[in-house]
């Protein structure tokens, strides 16, 4: 029953990550497929770009609340329901590792969107600030300063991934999370490749841009 229970949580996981946010926004205030538009993805910076600030915001704070309910929920109900297994309970850093590694896997490859999605960098910070809170503060703290002093999105949340495992590592966390900091920000660097060949190439658009739909 137990690990019945377990995989339950971690489909749940899952499922929460991959709500298409940015498609459901956009679909709803424009009446437009926003992966038709601007790059392609459903993440909060092309909606926000094609549709508006006021949307992307919105995708913004509900992509990261995503990844932040995917790991409490399978915390809480793991740990209130096995409380007094002690065998079970020493393997809940893993299954809370599983389910934030799989809420920011549904978020880019959502079984709604046929596999596709956004990079995973909100529903990632979402994630590591349920993990350790002073860590995602610190990695969205990176986030800001760099975008503050870049005005590009993509090369922030680049920082942002790396600055993850640098705080997971000084603040001393158990290693399941300290793993999935490492796979979750080679996670969303690999989202980012074709950000990155822009980059390089000095035509990544900086934030406050605007992409019109077609």
């Amino acid at each position: 029953m137990a690990w019945l229970v377990g995989l339950l949580t971690l489909l749940a996981a899952y499922l929460l990550g991959s709500i298409p946010t940015g498609y459901l926004i956009a679909k709803a205030v424009r009446g437009i497929d926003i992966r038709e538009h601007g790059s392609g993805n459903t993440g909060a910076t092309n909606v926000m770009r094609v549709v508006g600030k006021a949307a992307g915001i919105a995708v913004l704070l509900i992509d990261l609340c995503k990844g932040l309910l995917a790991v409490l929920m399978v915390q809480g109900l793991l740990t209130a329901s096995y409380a007094d297994q002690s065998t079970w309970l020493s393997t809940v850093d893993w299954w809370i590792t599983g389910a934030g590694g799989l809420a920011i896997l549904g978020h880019s490859r959502s079984v709604w969107l046929n596999w596709t999605g956004g990079k995973s960098a909100a529903t990632g910070l979402g994630v590591l600030l349920a993990l350790y809170w002073p860590a995602g503060l610190g990695a969205a703290a990176v986030f800001a300063v760099a975008l503050g002093c870049s005005r590009i999105v993509s090369l922030s949340s680049i920082m942002a991934a790396l600055a993850a495992v640098v705080f997971m590592v000084v603040f001393q966390q158990p290693w399941p999370y300290l793993l999935l900091a490492i796979a979750g920000s080679l996670y969303v660097i690999l989202r980012h490749r074709t950000n990155i060949q822009r980059l390089l190439e000095g035509t990544e658009p900086r934030l406050g841009s605007r992409t019109p739909t077609s």
